[in-house]
């Protein structure tokens, strides 16, 4: 019984943490196209921000996938 409900915890972990980034990256995609058709020539420098915030986000992301395994025992 433990052992199933600590699968189940580590599940649950994951996907509370998945939610932040998930929107995180809906917000930073939504607004990046909306200043890109606000000022279509600073497009370069906005889609490098893009997708270094979007790098950023789903390292944390990530970092939820990975903390339930690492300190779940």
């Amino acid at each position: 019984m433990g052992g199933s409900l600590s699968v189940l915890g580590a599940g649950l972990a994951f996907g509370l943490g998945a939610i932040g980034p998930g929107i995180g990256v809906g917000i930073i995609f939504g607004q990046g196209v909306q200043a890109i058709a606000r000022q279509p020539e600073a497009y370069g420098v906005i889609r490098q921000n893009m997708i270094l915030g979007f790098a950023l986000t789903e390292a944390l992301a990530l970092i939820g996938f990975v903390a339930p395994f690492v300190f779940g025992k």
